[in-house]
Protein backbone atom coordinates (compact mmCIF):
# COMPACT_ATOMS: atom_id res chain seq x y z
CA UNK A 1 0.00 0.00 0.00
CA UNK A 2 1.32 3.42 -0.94
CA UNK A 3 1.84 5.72 2.01
CA UNK A 4 0.63 9.29 1.92
CA UNK A 5 3.25 11.96 1.53
CA UNK A 6 3.76 14.45 4.37
CA UNK A 7 2.44 17.16 2.10
CA UNK A 8 -0.86 15.43 1.37
CA UNK A 9 -1.46 14.54 5.03
CA UNK A 10 -0.72 18.08 6.19
CA UNK A 11 -3.01 19.87 3.75
CA UNK A 12 -6.34 18.84 5.37
CA UNK A 13 -5.00 20.11 8.71
CA UNK A 14 -4.09 23.46 7.18
CA UNK A 15 -7.46 23.84 5.49
CA UNK A 16 -9.27 22.87 8.69
CA UNK A 17 -7.24 25.44 10.61
CA UNK A 18 -8.16 28.07 8.05
CA UNK A 19 -11.82 27.01 8.12
CA UNK A 20 -12.01 27.38 11.91
CA UNK A 21 -10.21 30.73 11.76
CA UNK A 22 -12.54 32.23 9.15
CA UNK A 23 -15.63 30.81 10.83
CA UNK A 24 -14.58 32.46 14.07
CA UNK A 25 -14.01 35.80 12.34
CA UNK A 26 -17.49 35.62 10.86
CA UNK A 27 -19.28 34.57 14.05
CA UNK A 28 -17.48 37.20 16.12
CA UNK A 29 -18.44 39.94 13.66
CA UNK A 30 -14.91 40.74 12.53
CA UNK A 31 -15.90 39.75 9.01
CA UNK A 32 -19.23 41.38 8.24
CA UNK A 33 -21.91 39.96 5.91
CA UNK A 34 -21.12 41.00 2.35
CA UNK A 35 -17.37 41.25 2.97
CA UNK A 36 -15.16 39.85 0.22
CA UNK A 37 -12.85 37.11 1.51
CA UNK A 38 -9.80 36.35 -0.64
CA UNK A 39 -7.79 33.12 -0.23
CA UNK A 40 -4.55 35.06 -0.74
CA UNK A 41 -5.36 37.31 2.22
CA UNK A 42 -6.29 34.38 4.45
CA UNK A 43 -3.11 32.58 3.42
CA UNK A 44 -0.99 35.59 4.35
CA UNK A 45 -2.75 35.99 7.71
CA UNK A 46 -2.18 32.34 8.66
CA UNK A 47 1.17 31.81 6.97
CA UNK A 48 -0.13 29.15 4.61
CA UNK A 49 -0.43 28.88 0.83
CA UNK A 50 -3.55 29.99 -0.99
CA UNK A 51 -4.48 26.37 -1.85
CA UNK A 52 -5.60 25.23 1.65
CA UNK A 53 -7.07 28.70 2.17
CA UNK A 54 -9.19 28.25 -0.95
CA UNK A 55 -10.22 24.79 0.23
CA UNK A 56 -11.36 26.38 3.49
CA UNK A 57 -13.46 28.93 1.63
CA UNK A 58 -15.09 26.16 -0.40
CA UNK A 59 -15.90 24.27 2.81
CA UNK A 60 -17.44 27.37 4.38
CA UNK A 61 -19.52 27.89 1.27
CA UNK A 62 -20.98 24.39 1.75
CA UNK A 63 -21.66 25.19 5.42
CA UNK A 64 -23.49 28.37 4.44
CA UNK A 65 -21.06 30.90 5.91
CA UNK A 66 -19.90 32.15 2.51
CA UNK A 67 -21.47 32.74 -0.89
CA UNK A 68 -19.70 32.62 -4.25
CA UNK A 69 -20.52 35.70 -6.30
CA UNK A 70 -19.70 35.46 -10.03
CA UNK A 71 -16.77 37.67 -11.09
CA UNK A 72 -16.18 38.73 -7.48
CA UNK A 73 -15.36 35.70 -5.36
CA UNK A 74 -16.34 34.54 -1.89
CA UNK A 75 -18.34 36.92 0.29
CA UNK A 76 -19.67 36.49 3.82
CA UNK A 77 -23.28 35.27 3.77
CA UNK A 78 -26.05 37.09 5.64
CA UNK A 79 -25.87 36.53 9.40
CA UNK A 80 -27.72 38.13 12.32
CA UNK A 81 -27.54 38.04 16.07
CA UNK A 82 -30.77 36.03 16.07
CA UNK A 83 -29.13 33.39 13.88
CA UNK A 84 -26.46 33.04 16.55
CA UNK A 85 -29.06 32.80 19.32
CA UNK A 86 -30.88 30.08 17.37
CA UNK A 87 -27.71 28.02 17.03
CA UNK A 88 -27.05 28.22 20.75
CA UNK A 89 -30.65 27.31 21.59
CA UNK A 90 -30.26 24.06 19.64
CA UNK A 91 -26.88 23.43 21.24
CA UNK A 92 -28.40 24.04 24.69
CA UNK A 93 -31.01 21.30 24.20
CA UNK A 94 -28.43 18.69 23.20
CA UNK A 95 -25.83 19.84 25.71
CA UNK A 96 -28.42 19.76 28.49
CA UNK A 97 -29.24 16.13 27.75
CA UNK A 98 -25.57 15.16 27.82
CA UNK A 99 -25.02 17.04 31.08
CA UNK A 100 -27.98 15.26 32.69
CA UNK A 101 -26.56 11.89 31.72
CA UNK A 102 -23.13 12.92 32.97
CA UNK A 103 -24.59 13.79 36.37
CA UNK A 104 -26.20 10.36 36.59
CA UNK A 105 -23.00 8.57 35.55
CA UNK A 106 -20.41 10.65 37.41
CA UNK A 107 -17.88 8.76 39.51
CA UNK A 108 -15.81 10.32 42.28
CA UNK A 109 -12.86 10.45 39.86
CA UNK A 110 -14.99 12.20 37.23
CA UNK A 111 -16.06 14.84 39.72
CA UNK A 112 -12.48 15.36 40.86
CA UNK A 113 -11.36 15.85 37.25
CA UNK A 114 -14.06 18.46 36.65
CA UNK A 115 -13.18 20.25 39.87
CA UNK A 116 -9.53 20.39 38.81
CA UNK A 117 -10.43 21.73 35.37
CA UNK A 118 -12.70 24.36 36.90
CA UNK A 119 -9.91 25.44 39.24
CA UNK A 120 -7.45 25.72 36.34
CA UNK A 121 -10.00 27.65 34.29
CA UNK A 122 -10.60 30.10 37.13
CA UNK A 123 -6.87 30.59 37.59
CA UNK A 124 -6.43 31.29 33.87
CA UNK A 125 -9.24 33.87 33.99
CA UNK A 126 -7.66 35.57 37.02
CA UNK A 127 -4.37 35.88 35.10
CA UNK A 128 -6.15 37.09 31.93
CA UNK A 129 -4.63 34.14 30.09
CA UNK A 130 -7.29 33.98 27.40
CA UNK A 131 -5.72 31.19 25.38
CA UNK A 132 -5.51 28.89 28.41
CA UNK A 133 -8.99 29.93 29.52
CA UNK A 134 -10.48 28.83 26.21
CA UNK A 135 -8.48 25.60 26.31
CA UNK A 136 -9.71 24.71 29.81
CA UNK A 137 -13.28 25.65 28.95
CA UNK A 138 -13.18 23.27 25.99
CA UNK A 139 -11.68 20.52 28.18
CA UNK A 140 -14.37 21.04 30.85
CA UNK A 141 -17.20 20.57 28.36
CA UNK A 142 -15.43 17.67 26.65
CA UNK A 143 -15.12 15.87 30.00
CA UNK A 144 -18.85 16.24 30.65
CA UNK A 145 -19.67 14.93 27.17
CA UNK A 146 -17.44 11.89 27.71
CA UNK A 147 -19.06 11.22 31.09
CA UNK A 148 -22.48 11.11 29.38
CA UNK A 149 -21.40 7.93 27.55
CA UNK A 150 -23.60 8.68 24.54
CA UNK A 151 -21.48 8.68 21.41
CA UNK A 152 -24.28 9.40 18.96
CA UNK A 153 -25.59 12.35 20.96
CA UNK A 154 -22.06 13.76 21.17
CA UNK A 155 -21.77 13.30 17.41
CA UNK A 156 -24.94 15.31 16.85
CA UNK A 157 -23.66 18.01 19.20
CA UNK A 158 -20.49 18.16 17.13
CA UNK A 159 -22.53 18.96 14.02
CA UNK A 160 -24.03 21.96 15.79
CA UNK A 161 -20.93 23.24 17.56
CA UNK A 162 -18.91 23.32 14.34
CA UNK A 163 -20.88 26.49 13.59
CA UNK A 164 -19.87 28.00 16.94
CA UNK A 165 -16.38 29.49 17.29
CA UNK A 166 -14.17 27.87 19.88
CA UNK A 167 -11.93 30.92 19.91
CA UNK A 168 -12.75 34.61 20.39
CA UNK A 169 -14.96 33.95 23.43
CA UNK A 170 -12.47 35.43 25.87
CA UNK A 171 -12.53 38.75 23.99
CA UNK A 172 -16.27 39.11 24.62
CA UNK A 173 -17.05 41.40 27.57
CA UNK A 174 -18.39 39.42 30.51
CA UNK A 175 -17.66 35.97 29.13
CA UNK A 176 -14.78 34.92 31.47
CA UNK A 177 -16.74 35.76 34.64
CA UNK A 178 -19.95 34.26 33.28
CA UNK A 179 -18.11 31.05 32.43
CA UNK A 180 -16.72 30.67 35.94
CA UNK A 181 -20.12 31.31 37.53
CA UNK A 182 -22.02 29.02 35.17
CA UNK A 183 -19.50 26.21 35.53
CA UNK A 184 -19.80 26.44 39.31
CA UNK A 185 -23.54 25.75 39.00
CA UNK A 186 -22.85 22.84 36.68
CA UNK A 187 -20.43 21.37 39.18
CA UNK A 188 -23.02 21.59 41.95
CA UNK A 189 -25.49 19.55 39.93
CA UNK A 190 -22.91 16.90 39.02
CA UNK A 191 -21.54 16.70 42.56
CA UNK A 192 -25.10 16.10 43.79
CA UNK A 193 -25.77 13.55 41.00
CA UNK A 194 -28.86 15.59 40.11
CA UNK A 195 -29.59 15.14 36.38
CA UNK A 196 -32.39 17.70 36.11
CA UNK A 197 -30.53 20.44 37.97
CA UNK A 198 -27.47 19.78 35.80
CA UNK A 199 -29.57 19.81 32.62
CA UNK A 200 -31.02 23.20 33.57
CA UNK A 201 -27.60 24.59 34.50
CA UNK A 202 -26.07 23.50 31.19
CA UNK A 203 -28.95 24.87 29.13
CA UNK A 204 -28.77 28.21 30.94
CA UNK A 205 -24.99 28.29 30.52
CA UNK A 206 -25.10 27.70 26.76
CA UNK A 207 -27.95 30.15 26.19
CA UNK A 208 -26.09 32.72 28.30
CA UNK A 209 -22.93 32.25 26.24
CA UNK A 210 -24.94 32.57 23.04
CA UNK A 211 -26.53 35.79 24.21
CA UNK A 212 -23.14 37.28 25.05
CA UNK A 213 -21.80 36.37 21.61
CA UNK A 214 -24.95 37.56 19.79
CA UNK A 215 -24.99 40.87 21.66
CA UNK A 216 -21.31 41.34 20.84
CA UNK A 217 -22.05 40.58 17.19
CA UNK A 218 -25.02 42.97 17.09
CA UNK A 219 -22.95 45.76 18.65
CA UNK A 220 -20.17 45.33 16.10
CA UNK A 221 -22.64 45.39 13.23
CA UNK A 222 -24.32 48.53 14.56
CA UNK A 223 -20.97 50.29 15.07
CA UNK A 224 -19.88 49.43 11.54
CA UNK A 225 -23.15 50.75 10.11
CA UNK A 226 -22.79 53.99 12.06
CA UNK A 227 -19.26 54.41 10.69
CA UNK A 228 -20.49 53.85 7.14
CA UNK A 229 -23.33 56.34 7.61
CA UNK A 230 -20.89 58.97 8.92
CA UNK A 231 -18.52 58.34 6.03
CA UNK A 232 -21.31 58.59 3.47
CA UNK A 233 -22.59 61.81 5.06
CA UNK A 234 -19.13 63.36 5.06
CA UNK A 235 -18.62 62.40 1.42
CA UNK A 236 -21.98 63.85 0.45
CA UNK A 237 -21.26 67.11 2.26
CA UNK A 238 -17.86 67.38 0.60
CA UNK A 239 -19.42 66.78 -2.81
CA UNK A 240 -22.08 69.42 -2.16
CA UNK A 241 -19.46 71.95 -1.01
CA UNK A 242 -17.39 71.31 -4.10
Amino acid sequence: MTSRSPRSSARPQLSEKATAHIRGLIMSGELRPGTLVRPETIGEDLGISSTPAREALQALRVEGFLELVPRHGFVVAPLTGQDIRDLFQVQALIGGELAARAAANASAQDVAELEALHHELSAAAARNNHELLEEKNHAFHREINLMANSRKTVWVLGLVTRYVPRQFYSSIPGWPQATMNDHAELLKGIQAHDPEATRAAMQQHIVHSGELLASHFDARMAAAEDTEDTTDKTAAEAAAAG
